[in-house]
């Protein structure tokens, strides 16, 4: 029987509607429109099965901990009562089995005192999205009737940055947007006091290419650098960045374990409110179907995920896994190929380098001659 690599991290779709109509949004603007035949919310059934599944998973593979992330859509609009009810079932179910670290990933508009006692109480972590100033938050995430967000997400950022929130405050995610300036965009992450930022490519393949592609001048490469070079260059440490801080881990020999970067397994998969089981969302800019496994937690438990076919060549491990050209690159090792759903074109499926390529190649080099140079001149100045 086929060795099963153990998953670590469920993204749980609690909730499909959005409060938000953002036009970069991976589920609702790009290739797959799966989410409009699935229920609005993970009822309490599918909630009870998917906790006893990770349980068992947990339990099966010896796993000290567990990475849980909610997400939607808003999950926000699950209400209290249909989140208080999946967090105590995970909790009890993996109770004396794994550590459970559970966060959230919100757009901040609904964040209310309510909700951050409830997320006391049960040790949840939330991640708020926004892509810098009003200004350029305000370019993609607008509500459904146009108007702006920012200020509504202003108010649930000031109130997580209270000293008595500060410990639910997980991080910002920012979508890269070449119309708007990098330096004014890590300003305004910063002036949120962010304990983490993550910056998110826009999803694109080499059919719908991302805004502004430009292999030989390689824009995302350069918005990218300019944050790098203040934020590493900063006299004391500003935030995390997670892409960077991968980066420059891989650079110096570590290992990661991520989507976006590196060679290690993915160890992430999907589950949707109606208990369907999905590879990563991120997918879903490829193409109708991309994420789809045909299983859900109540016929299938998660080895039986592990060893389907699609979900091994979607996890990915070594180079081997990548376009022939990417196995020889200088920098393979450290980018990794880049995320799987940016390699995807029409006639050649995933066997691609990533649309991102010549951007991923630039960035990577820099930030490892940049460490690498600096790591070298200290050691030297130490012997």
């Amino acid at each position: 029987m086929t060795e099963v690599r153990p998953f670590q991290e469920w993204v749980v779709k609690c909730v499909q509607p959005c409060n938000l109509a953002c036009d970069h949004c991976y589920v609702y603007e790009l290739r797959d429109t799966s989410w409009r035949s699935k229920p609005r919310f993970m009822v309490e059934g599918t909630a009870d099965r998917l906790a006893a599944r990770i349980a068992e998973h947990a339990r099966k593979h010896d796993l000290e901990s567990v990475r849980i992330v909610l997400h939607g859509g808003e999950p926000l609009l699950a209400g209290r009562r249909r989140i208080e009810h999946l967090l105590s079932v995970l909790q009890s179910e993996l109770r004396g089995i794994a550590r459970c670290d559970i966060s959230l990933q919100s757009n901040g508009t609904l964040l209310d005192p309510r909700w951050l006692e409830l997320f006391h109480r049960y040790g949840v972590s939330v991640g708020v999205s926004l892509d810098g100033d009003r200004d350029a938050n305000d370019r993609h995430r607008r509500s459904k009737n146009g108007r702006s967000s920012h200020t509504a997400v202003q108010r649930g950022l000031e109130l997580l940055k209270r000293p008595e929130n500060r410990a639910l405050y997980r991080g910002l995610l920012c979508t890269v947007d070449l119309a708007n300036d990098p330096g004014s965009v890590y300003a305004a992450l910063l002036a949120q006091e962010p304990k983490r930022v993550d910056f998110l490519l826009p999803h694109a393949t080499w059919e719908y290419p991302p805004p502004g592609h430009d292999p030989r001048h390689t824009p995302y490469a350069r918005w990218l650098i300019e944050i790098f070079e203040r934020w590493y260059s900063a006299p004391r440490r500003e935030t995390r960045i997670r892409l960077f801080d991968n980066i420059m881990d891989l650079s110096l020999g570590g290992e990661v374990r991520s989507s976006s970067v590196g060679l290690a397994a993915s160890d992430v998969i999907v589950v949707e409110s109606d208990g369907s089981v999905e590879l990563p969302d991120s997918l879903k800019a490829a193409y109708e179907g991309a994420a789809a496994t045909g299983m859900n937690v109540f016929d299938h438990d998660f080895d039986t995920v592990a060893r389907f076919p699609a979900v091994v060549d979607a996890r990915g491990e070594g180079p081997e896994t990548l376009a022939e050209e990417c196995q020889g690159c200088s920098v393979v090792r450290i980018c990794g190929g880049g995320l799987r759903a940016h390699r995807f074109h029409p006639t050649t499926g995933f066997a691609n380098p990533s649309v991102y390529s010549a951007d991923l190649r630039v960035l990577t080099t820099h930030i490892r001659d940049r460490v690498v140079a600096d790591v070298t001149a200290m050691l030297e100045r130490a012997s």
